[in-house]
């Protein structure tokens, strides 16, 4: 392993990731479809923030997940959600009429020996999580299409199109994430993902970038198809791809694994998990789906179909005979010359 990690940072490796694209292909749509059913079986774990609901905050050491729990229960409240954090306990419940909010504050100061401010409450609107997630919409479509300009304008349209399709990718495989796992999803996921998706894009426009210098030098007579030279710029920026998500990837994970299991910090919690997945994500997209749906939308142009003809046409001409015999000088240097050649002459004069 320790050879084969020194060898790929020397640029000693050189991975087929375009020649595999069939195989890339099958595992994105096997996790786009899997991420698909957990949407559809089990859906998003929306947060109050977008589906309203009442939020209590109180402090209580003594008290356990159950007792909170059936606090809440016996006061009236039927979907109570119990969170334990640095400042005590939080509980979500679902939309609680005016009186029902005092009610259930007095009755949990009274079970734990506080005073009834000492609960304070948060009543939060399902309109205002409405307007949430309508201006997270609207911000998504307008990133989408700023990234679609600029790459049709800096590269071209087939790079933003392939581009657009791995950050797709990369939404709806997170997206499943959270569907399969249950974890809530808030503005500050919200905000993840609209991170994660120029991580995504930066990781792809260097690899295009590359790709676009390597290939603007085929012409006539080159020996490397558009595939080959793609793939060769790919290469290039493999090292730079994982040393970026390598460097990314470590403090994110540190607040994910660490943050939140010692210190149970809820919202870093809500936005390092949609971090670290998509982070994963893109730069699986941007190596094996963006460049390998660009080689393809590319192959089909006329002027890289005649390029694969002429090189394949060039390796046919130019490969030996299977039924020539070698070269009598090479055959003589490897000491298997056929008889009757020079070679086998010149050792009967010898003797």
């Amino acid at each position: 392993m320790s050879g084969i990690v020194s060898r790929l940072y020397r640029g000693e490796v050189n991975v087929d990731f375009v020649g595999r694209r069939k195989l890339w292909y099958g595992l994105s749509a096997l996790l786009l479809a899997v991420s698909i059913v957990g949407l559809i079986v089990n859906g998003l774990n929306l947060g109050v923030e977008f589906k309203g609901g009442s939020v209590f905050s109180f402090k209580a050491p003594s008290a356990s997940i159950e007792q909170v729990r059936g606090t809440f229960e016996e006061a009236g409240a039927h979907q109570v959600i119990v969170q334990e954090t640095n400042n005590g306990w939080r509980v979500t419940t679902e939309s609680l009429p005016a009186q029902e909010v005092t009610k259930t504050q007095k009755a949990t100061a009274d079970d734990y020996g506080l005073r009834q401010n000492d609960v304070t409450v948060q009543v939060i609107g399902g309109s205002w999580g409405g307007q949430v997630a309508n201006k997270a919409v609207i911000g998504l479509i307008v990133f989408m299409l700023a990234i679609i300009l600029y790459l049709t304008v800096a590269f071209e349209w087939k790079m933003a199109l392939s581009a657009i399709v791995a950050l797709f990718h990369d939404l709806v495989i997170t997206a499943g994430v959270y569907a399969w796992s249950g974890f809530e999803v808030t503005p500050a996921t919200l905000l993840g993902f609209l991170t994660i998706l120029g991580y995504s894009l930066y990781d792809a426009v260097v690899v295009f970038d590359m790709i676009k210098e390597v290939t603007a030098k085929l012409g006539t007579t080159s020996k490397m198809t558009y595939t080959e030279a793609a793939n060769n710029a790919l290469n290039h920026t493999l090292i730079r791809s994982l040393n970026t998500t390598l460097v990314a990837i470590l403090p994110v994970a540190a607040i994910l694994f660490i943050g939140t299991t010692l210190f149970g910090a809820g919202t870093l919690k809500d936005l390092s998990l949609a971090l670290f997945v998509g982070m994963i994500v893109g730069t699986y997209s941007s190596l094996c789906v963006a460049t390998p749906m660009l080689v393809t939308l590319k192959e089909r142009e006329p002027r890289y179909q005649a390029l694969a003809r002429r090189v394949a046409s060039r390796g046919a001409g130019s490969a030996p005979d299977k039924g020539a015999r070698q070269p009598v000088a090479a055959a003589a240097a490897n000491g298997s010359a056929p008889a009757g050649s020079v070679a086998d002459g010149d050792k009967r004069k010898k003797k």
